[in-house]
C-alpha cells in the first residue's frame, strides 16, 4: 500500500487551536490541490478526533473529478477510513452518510455492541489490536479490500502513529503564513514524539501557491 499524509499547518506547526475547533488554513488553490489528491486515491483517513471535531465527509467535491473517477473504472468516491479504536464515530457523522463505502478502524476489546451500532449505520468494521488499533495490520486489512492508494488527512496523533509504524511513504504540507500558537494545540505529529531514530525526509518539491507554500516529501 502506497500512503501519503497530507495536512496544512500554520507557519508554527499547529493544525488548529488549543480548542481544536476548525480553522481555515489553506485557501482556494489549496483546496483544489487537496480535492485533486483525493480523487487520486482509493481511500481517505483521518483518526476519530479529527471527525469530532470537524466531521468532515472526506469527499471529492468537484464533480469533473468524480466523472473522471467513474470512466476510469473506480467507484465515484474514494473510501473512507476512520482510525477510531473506541468506536467513538458518531452514527450520525457525516462520513457515514452513504456518499461512499466507509471503513472504521477499532481494537479488539471494544464491545461488540458498539461494534453493531456502526456497522448499523452503514460502516464496514475492521478489527485490529487489542486495546488500541495496531495500524500495519489494519492497513493490511485495507489493501485486502482493494486499498492500495491511501491519502491521510490527520489528525496529528494518527500522523504519528504511521511515522512511527514506518508506514508514510510520502509527505505533503501547505504551510499557511499565520501563527496560531498554544501549548496545547494540536501539531502536525503529536503521540508520545520521538527521542531518537527520528524519521528523515527528502525533500522533492517546493511551489508557492496563494500566499503560503507547499512542501512534498518522500519518507
Amino acid at each position: 500500500m502506497h500512503v501519503v499524509v497530507n495536512a496544512a499547518m500554520s507557519a508554527d506547526g499547529k493544525l488548529s487551536t488549543r480548542r481544536r475547533e476548525q480553522v481555515a488554513i489553506s485557501g482556494e488553490a489549496d483546496f483544489r490541490r487537496v480535492d485533486e489528491l483525493r480523487a487520486s486515491v482509493d481511500a481517505v483517513m483521518v483518526g476519530v478526533g479529527t471527525v469530532l471535531a470537524d466531521n468532515p465527509s472526506l469527499t471529492v467535491d468537484d464533480s469533473d473529478l468524480v466523472a473522471e473517477r467513474d470512466q476510469r473504472g473506480d467507484s465515484p468516491q474514494p473510501a473512507r477510513v476512520v482510525a477510531d479504536s473506541h468506536a467513538r464515530t458518531p452514527p450520525d457523522a457525516r462520513v457515514l452518510d452513504g456518499a461512499a463505502e466507509t471503513y472504521v478502524l477499532v481494537a479488539e476489546e471494544e464491545p461488540r455492541e458498539h461494534r453493531q451500532t456502526l456497522e448499523d449505520a452503514g460502516a464496514t468494521v475492521v478489527v485490529a489490536g487489542e486495546n488500541r488499533v495496531e495500524l500495519p495490520a489494519a492497513l493490511d486489512q485495507l489493501e485486502a479490500h482493494g486499498v492500495e492508494d491511501l491519502m491521510v488527512e490527520g489528525g496529528g496523533e494518527l500522523i504519528f502513529s504511521l511515522f512511527a509504524d514506518d508506514l508514510v511513504d510520502d509527505l505533503s504540507v501547505f504551510v499557511a503564513p499565520k501563527i496560531i500558537g498554544g501549548r496545547d494545540a494540536p501539531t502536525l505529529a503529536d503521540g508520545d514524539g520521538f527521542v531518537r531514530d527520528f524519521p528523515e525526509l527528502d525533500l522533492t518539491g517546493v511551489e508557492r501557491i496563494d500566499d503560503g507554500v507547499l512542501l512534498e516529501y518522500d519518507c
